[in-house]
């Protein structure tokens, strides 16, 4: 069976997959993009815009020599494991895989899966990687949902499989499970270990950071077409969460204040282990309520970006072809679709001859800079 006809194309962006994510019924997650690697081991960063990440999703260019795993080795028996790994058999629909490659391992209380992906997961749990993608390939429930995301077309436009030469794009993902980091990709046999150990509170990341690096390093140097983003704990939950015990936090520096100034002893073991110097107790409350402030203001940014979110999905799944159709023949019978016509390919003509010219221009720049400047290396 193959489903590759029936899943449409999406797009890689955090707003989309996290639509995806709640579509599929899964709970108390969403997907942040990470700009650059270097946030995977910085602390502050971490802790306030990621922490806990669940998995990475990484988009590159696929090439044929990519087959082969650069670092870390093939696993064979990801059933025996209870690692959830399918090989991908839809062309379509790795973006989609590599999602589920993440929260089908999951193991974190913040994340609920629901009922769609708890039943998928059950039901394909002894199944091989083969007859998981196989399975996932006919998975109406999940092919419906990747599929809400298809774009509107005019005309109906047979699939078309890559040439050699052609730019494909591939989607992997990055876990920690059991103790062990694995690269999920759908094109190998099984999952790859990178080798490396972590204890539950390590940041696992920092080797993911070595691997993508050096994955990075393998392509030419004018290559930039890559994307990055991670699967987290929904963040508001995650802001409410530290409000609440920077409260309790605050409450226990102000019953310890009021008990020093009074003189009165003070049952809690909290409050009781705190300073007695009223002006440090002080220092706490104010630290704690900037802390306070700067956690709602997240919560207020994370508003604004899911509001942004939710337009902008509702612009992608709109079908805007009969606005446009109806323009068309409104400016036809006003006979000015052709003069409008004329006047666009005139000024792309003054477009394209600019540029030309500009790079004439820079080119002869190169040119006096090399004439004029020191030859000495």
């Amino acid at each position: 069976m193959d489903g590759s006809n029936s899943w449409c194309l999406i797009e890689s962006d955090p707003g989309v997959f996290t639509e995806l994510i709640r579509g599929f019924g899964c709970v108390g997650a969403q997907v942040e993009e990470v700009m650059l690697l270097d946030y995977l081991d910085d602390p502050v960063y971490l802790e306030e815009r990621l922490n806990p990440v669940h998995g990475l999703i990484f988009l590159y260019r696929w090439r044929p020599t990519d087959q082969a795993p650069s670092t870390g080795s093939v696993v064979l028996n990801s059933v025996d494991m209870g690692l959830f790994f399918a090989k991908q058999t839809i062309n379509n629909a790795c973006a989609t895989q590599a999602i589920l490659s993440v929260l089908l391992n999951c193991r974190h209380p913040d994340v609920e899966l629901g009922a769609t992906l708890s039943g998928f997961g059950e039901f394909v749990q002894a199944f091989s990687p083969v007859d998981k993608g196989l399975t996932l390939g006919e998975s109406t429930p999940i092919k419906e949902i990747h599929n809400a995301f298809a774009r509107t077309q005019m005309f109906a436009v047979d699939p078309v499989e890559a040439k050699e030469g052609d730019d494909v794009f591939h989607f992997v993902a990055y876990i920690p499970f059991l103790g062990r980091i694995y690269e999920l990709d759908g094109l190998r046999e099984g999952p790859v270990d990178l080798g490396v150990s972590v204890e539950e509170n390590q940041n696992w990341l920092i080797p993911v950071k070595k691997a993508l690096q050096s994955r990075i390093d393998s392509f030419p140097e004018q290559e930039i077409r890559f994307n990055l983003m991670a699967i987290v704990s929904n963040r508001r939950m995650v802001y409410e969460r530290k409000i609440n015990e920077c409260e309790q936090r605050k409450d226990a520096a102000a019953l310890r204040m009021e008990a020093v100034l009074t003189g009165e002893m003070v049952e809690s073991t909290e409050a009781g282990a705190l300073t007695s110097d009223p002006e440090q107790l002080q220092v706490i409350i104010e630290a704690v309520e900037e802390e306070i402030e700067k956690l709602q203001n997240f919560i207020s940014e994370e508003d604004a970006k899911n509001n942004r979110y939710h337009i902008e999905n509702i612009r992608r799944k709109h079908n805007y072809l009969p606005v446009i159709l109806e323009v068309l023949k409104l400016l036809g019978k006003k006979k000015m679709l052709v003069p409008l016509a004329e006047k666009a390919k005139e000024k792309a003509i003054e477009r394209r001859q600019a540029n030309l010219n500009s790079k004439k221009e820079k080119s002869k720049g190169k040119v006096a800079v090399a004439s004029g400047g020191d030859t000495k290396k």
